[in-house]
């Protein structure tokens, strides 16, 4: 299993990161150990002083697919819910400013807590779902997925001509404005159509 994260894909997001809007998608790997699940605690790593969060919905795929064509992407993922892409903001930045890959900054253990996955039967017009993230009870990133630069079955699509799609894979599909540092103590919670997803503490 492994998990893929699409960069930029909210114009606020990318302007508030001093980045060019993308003309295709873009997109990086976290492994299957950077999974955090029902809702343990995430503890601090040593090796950075600016861990940010970054609050995205979730597509679960469930079926292998390669080459996808757009009109059938929409059969290659069956349930939604709301993940976090955990960074170290200060090695991403110094990775960047020597121009090495910044996987350091990402792929790190537990580096993505999930939520519980929702068929997505359930949850109405998937192109207008509401979404929001809370630090110790203030909203601190909300967003609206009409608001994506590419849509779900535009990334499926554009995704599977490079990596193929295996079930159980996931796709964090990019994060609004609203980026920030979480420190020891804190409590987050996200939403998703005022549906709790997510409540952890930062330990």
């Amino acid at each position: 299993m492994k998990i893929i994260c699409i960069g930029r894909n909210y114009r606020d997001h990318a302007k508030e990161m001093h980045a060019d809007v993308p003309e295709v998608p873009v997109f990086f790997i976290k492994p299957d150990n950077c999974l955090l699940r029902n809702n343990q605690p995430f503890f601090y790593p040593d090796f950075t002083s600016d861990l940010q969060y970054e609050l995205e919905v979730v597509l679960r795929i469930n079926r292998l697919g390669r080459s996808i064509k757009q009109k059938f992407a929409h059969r290659y993922y069956d349930a939604i819910t709301l993940g976090i892409d955990f960074t170290a903001r200060d090695l991403q930045r110094e990775c960047k400013a020597k121009g090495l890959p910044w996987e350091i900054s990402k792929a790190f253990d537990y580096s993505a807590p999930i939520g519980t996955f929702i068929p997505k039967d359930e949850l109405g017009d998937l192109n207008g779902l509401n979404f929001r993230l809370e630090l110790n009870g203030k909203v601190v990133q909300q967003g609206n997925t009409a608001n994506m630069i590419f849509g779900y079955d535009e990334l499926i699509s554009y995704v599977s001509r490079f990596i193929t799609f295996r079930t159980g894979d996931l796709l964090f599909t990019g994060t609004p404005s609203g980026v920030g540092p979480v420190n020891v103590g804190d409590r987050l919670q996200a939403y998703l159509n005022d549906r709790l997803m997510l409540d952890f503490f930062i330990k």
